[in-house]
């Protein structure tokens, strides 16, 4: 039997703070990377920019439309200071969104930022195109890589980037480990797209 490597991989992984389900997708990378010689990567994709001139629904276009602040305030954050706060911002921000509960607005924004030491005024590019072109090339970056029917989130690594895993609660430990091996392992066989099945539980933020 073969020993598992040790050589450490990158595993991109592309996050909407909007989205609960790529909220326990980053916390179950976070518990592979105790167990599995890999290294996380996070970049920004927009839930926004991907429904552009979709027909939706009130309720969701209205989401869409508030949406694109956490996404600008985050690629703001990445190219002013650097991709290593993105995770850091992206943790408050989730934290407050989703085991929290919060509506989205500004003040979200802003005791993230404040939490993470960012520069108050970061939370201004909520507000802005200016930060879109950035954000878009971002988001194409890892929607490219498998298509744009599927959302966020993406992960990449080692040349096999694939949507998911969707799942809830969060294995922990060597679980998350297990299901790492399996979804790496799924998503390198040529020819494979999808494993599926309807959702019958909201996410366990735990």
């Amino acid at each position: 039997m073969t020993a598992p490597s040790t050589e450490r991989s990158v595993a991109d992984f592309w996050f909407d703070p909007l989205c609960p389900w790529a909220w326990m997708s980053s916390r179950w990378l976070l518990e592979v990377q105790k167990v599995r010689p890999i290294d996380p990567r996070f970049h920004v994709m927009s839930l926004s920019v991907l429904n552009e001139g979709r027909d939706l629904s009130a309720k969701y276009r209205d989401l869409m439309d508030k949406g694109w602040g956490p996404v600008r305030v985050c690629i703001a954050a990445s190219l002013t200071h650097g991709d290593e706060v993105l995770l850091p911002l992206y943790t408050a921000i989730g934290t407050r969104l989703h085991p929290q509960g919060r509506d989205l607005d500004r003040s979200v924004l802003e005791e993230a930022v404040a939490e993470v030491g960012l520069p108050a005024d970061l939370v201004d590019a909520a507000d802005t195109t200016d930060w879109d072109d950035a954000l878009r090339k971002s988001h194409h970056d890892g929607m490219d890589r498998v298509g744009m029917d599927v959302g966020t989130p993406v992960i990449s690594v080692e040349g096999v980037s694939f949507f998911g895993p969707v799942v809830t609660p969060a294995p922990k430990g060597e679980a998350a480990g297990r299901l790492w091996d399996g979804v790496v392992l799924v998503a390198s066989t040529p020819g494979f797209y999808e494993l599926k099945r309807t959702r019958d539980e909201e996410p366990i933020f735990d």
